[in-house]
Protein backbone atom coordinates (compact mmCIF):
# COMPACT_ATOMS: atom_id res chain seq x y z
CA UNK A 1 0.00 0.00 0.00
CA UNK A 2 1.31 3.61 -0.69
CA UNK A 3 2.37 5.58 1.91
CA UNK A 4 0.05 8.53 1.24
CA UNK A 5 -2.82 5.73 1.79
CA UNK A 6 -1.57 4.30 4.72
CA UNK A 7 -1.55 8.02 6.39
CA UNK A 8 -4.74 8.86 5.03
CA UNK A 9 -6.16 5.76 6.76
CA UNK A 10 -4.42 6.73 9.62
CA UNK A 11 -5.54 10.33 9.94
CA UNK A 12 -9.41 8.97 9.16
CA UNK A 13 -9.41 6.38 11.55
CA UNK A 14 -7.64 9.36 14.57
CA UNK A 15 -10.36 11.64 13.13
CA UNK A 16 -13.13 9.35 14.37
CA UNK A 17 -11.61 8.30 17.62
CA UNK A 18 -11.24 11.91 18.67
CA UNK A 19 -15.09 12.41 18.44
CA UNK A 20 -15.70 9.68 19.61
CA UNK A 21 -13.64 10.38 22.40
CA UNK A 22 -15.24 13.89 22.78
CA UNK A 23 -18.72 12.41 21.95
CA UNK A 24 -18.20 9.84 25.15
CA UNK A 25 -17.28 13.34 27.11
CA UNK A 26 -20.21 15.20 26.29
CA UNK A 27 -22.48 12.61 27.18
CA UNK A 28 -20.81 10.69 29.79
CA UNK A 29 -20.71 9.88 33.26
CA UNK A 30 -20.05 13.73 34.05
CA UNK A 31 -23.45 14.64 33.94
CA UNK A 32 -24.39 11.09 35.98
CA UNK A 33 -26.25 11.70 38.98
CA UNK A 34 -24.38 10.59 42.63
CA UNK A 35 -26.28 7.96 44.53
CA UNK A 36 -24.90 9.21 47.87
CA UNK A 37 -23.43 12.50 48.99
CA UNK A 38 -21.52 13.35 52.13
CA UNK A 39 -22.25 16.84 53.26
CA UNK A 40 -19.39 17.99 55.07
CA UNK A 41 -20.34 20.71 57.86
CA UNK A 42 -18.00 22.91 58.91
CA UNK A 43 -17.69 26.04 61.26
CA UNK A 44 -20.26 27.92 59.03
CA UNK A 45 -20.21 26.33 55.94
CA UNK A 46 -21.90 22.99 54.02
CA UNK A 47 -18.60 21.50 51.65
CA UNK A 48 -19.07 18.66 48.91
CA UNK A 49 -22.51 19.46 47.74
CA UNK A 50 -22.89 19.40 44.16
CA UNK A 51 -25.45 21.52 42.06
CA UNK A 52 -27.69 18.61 41.37
CA UNK A 53 -28.77 15.74 43.15
CA UNK A 54 -31.05 13.04 42.13
CA UNK A 55 -34.63 12.43 43.41
CA UNK A 56 -32.62 8.43 45.06
CA UNK A 57 -29.56 10.61 46.15
CA UNK A 58 -29.13 9.68 49.63
CA UNK A 59 -27.65 12.49 51.91
CA UNK A 60 -25.22 12.12 55.04
CA UNK A 61 -23.58 14.53 56.83
CA UNK A 62 -20.57 14.84 58.50
CA UNK A 63 -19.56 17.24 61.12
CA UNK A 64 -16.03 18.55 60.82
CA UNK A 65 -16.34 20.85 63.79
CA UNK A 66 -14.99 19.95 67.31
CA UNK A 67 -17.09 22.44 68.66
CA UNK A 68 -20.87 23.42 66.82
CA UNK A 69 -23.65 20.72 66.08
CA UNK A 70 -24.13 21.50 63.00
CA UNK A 71 -27.69 20.58 60.90
CA UNK A 72 -28.94 20.26 57.32
CA UNK A 73 -32.93 21.48 56.91
CA UNK A 74 -33.87 21.57 53.52
CA UNK A 75 -36.54 23.34 52.15
CA UNK A 76 -38.56 22.91 49.13
CA UNK A 77 -38.46 26.36 47.19
CA UNK A 78 -41.46 27.67 44.97
CA UNK A 79 -40.49 27.94 41.22
CA UNK A 80 -40.50 31.38 41.25
CA UNK A 81 -37.51 32.05 44.24
CA UNK A 82 -34.37 32.32 42.20
CA UNK A 83 -30.68 33.47 43.76
CA UNK A 84 -28.54 31.90 45.85
CA UNK A 85 -28.81 30.93 49.40
CA UNK A 86 -27.85 34.36 50.66
CA UNK A 87 -29.94 36.40 48.43
CA UNK A 88 -33.34 34.11 49.38
CA UNK A 89 -32.13 34.85 53.40
CA UNK A 90 -32.30 38.37 52.65
CA UNK A 91 -35.56 38.60 51.63
CA UNK A 92 -38.47 40.14 53.41
CA UNK A 93 -39.42 37.75 56.98
CA UNK A 94 -42.93 37.87 55.35
CA UNK A 95 -41.99 36.24 52.36
CA UNK A 96 -39.68 33.67 53.35
CA UNK A 97 -42.45 32.76 56.03
CA UNK A 98 -44.24 31.55 52.80
CA UNK A 99 -42.02 28.49 52.72
CA UNK A 100 -39.87 27.87 55.41
CA UNK A 101 -43.15 28.31 58.16
CA UNK A 102 -43.37 24.66 57.36
CA UNK A 103 -42.12 21.37 58.32
CA UNK A 104 -38.41 20.75 56.29
CA UNK A 105 -38.71 17.72 53.82
CA UNK A 106 -35.10 16.60 55.24
CA UNK A 107 -33.31 17.16 58.80
CA UNK A 108 -30.26 15.88 59.44
CA UNK A 109 -28.25 16.35 62.71
CA UNK A 110 -24.86 15.87 63.49
CA UNK A 111 -23.06 16.70 66.96
CA UNK A 112 -19.09 17.55 67.27
CA UNK A 113 -18.53 13.80 68.13
CA UNK A 114 -21.67 11.98 67.44
CA UNK A 115 -23.48 9.99 64.72
CA UNK A 116 -24.84 12.09 62.36
CA UNK A 117 -29.05 10.57 62.47
CA UNK A 118 -32.27 11.83 60.09
CA UNK A 119 -34.84 13.39 62.52
CA UNK A 120 -37.15 14.08 59.54
CA UNK A 121 -37.01 11.90 56.09
CA UNK A 122 -34.81 8.97 55.00
CA UNK A 123 -31.90 11.13 53.67
CA UNK A 124 -33.19 11.32 50.41
CA UNK A 125 -35.25 14.10 48.78
CA UNK A 126 -37.73 12.79 46.96
CA UNK A 127 -39.67 15.53 45.19
CA UNK A 128 -37.65 17.35 42.10
CA UNK A 129 -37.36 21.23 42.47
CA UNK A 130 -34.72 23.82 44.05
CA UNK A 131 -34.12 23.37 47.84
CA UNK A 132 -32.98 25.72 50.35
CA UNK A 133 -30.13 24.06 52.86
CA UNK A 134 -29.58 25.53 55.71
CA UNK A 135 -28.10 24.99 59.61
CA UNK A 136 -30.70 26.58 62.12
CA UNK A 137 -28.45 25.92 65.33
CA UNK A 138 -28.18 29.13 67.71
CA UNK A 139 -24.55 29.56 67.37
CA UNK A 140 -22.58 28.74 70.94
CA UNK A 141 -25.16 26.19 71.95
CA UNK A 142 -23.89 23.26 74.15
CA UNK A 143 -23.79 20.42 72.10
CA UNK A 144 -24.60 17.81 74.63
CA UNK A 145 -27.75 20.00 75.47
CA UNK A 146 -28.69 20.21 72.01
CA UNK A 147 -28.23 16.44 71.33
CA UNK A 148 -29.87 15.51 74.27
CA UNK A 149 -33.31 17.87 73.52
CA UNK A 150 -32.87 16.74 70.04
CA UNK A 151 -33.45 13.32 70.74
CA UNK A 152 -36.83 14.00 72.41
CA UNK A 153 -37.94 16.67 70.97
CA UNK A 154 -40.73 16.76 68.31
CA UNK A 155 -39.51 19.85 66.58
CA UNK A 156 -36.43 22.78 66.97
CA UNK A 157 -34.97 22.06 69.85
CA UNK A 158 -34.93 25.23 72.78
CA UNK A 159 -31.52 25.58 73.62
CA UNK A 160 -29.77 29.03 74.31
CA UNK A 161 -27.02 30.57 72.50
CA UNK A 162 -26.47 33.27 69.42
CA UNK A 163 -27.76 33.87 66.27
CA UNK A 164 -28.61 30.53 63.78
CA UNK A 165 -25.65 29.33 61.58
CA UNK A 166 -27.31 30.54 58.54
CA UNK A 167 -26.93 33.88 59.33
CA UNK A 168 -23.12 33.49 59.24
CA UNK A 169 -23.48 32.04 55.81
CA UNK A 170 -23.99 28.42 56.38
CA UNK A 171 -27.01 28.10 53.55
CA UNK A 172 -26.62 26.79 50.54
CA UNK A 173 -29.62 25.48 47.86
CA UNK A 174 -29.41 22.23 45.65
CA UNK A 175 -31.49 21.20 42.42
CA UNK A 176 -32.93 17.89 42.55
CA UNK A 177 -33.86 16.31 39.61
CA UNK A 178 -35.30 12.69 38.44
CA UNK A 179 -32.63 10.58 37.29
Amino acid sequence: MPRHRFCRRVLTALASLTSLVLLGAACGDDDALPTSVEIVATDYAFAELPNRIGTRTTLTLRNDSSIEVHELLAFPLPDDITGTASEILAMPEEELDTFLDVPPSLVIVAGPEDEPFAAVGDGTLPEPGRYLLLCAIPTGADPAEFMAAAATSDGPPGVAGGPPHFVHGMAATVEVVEP
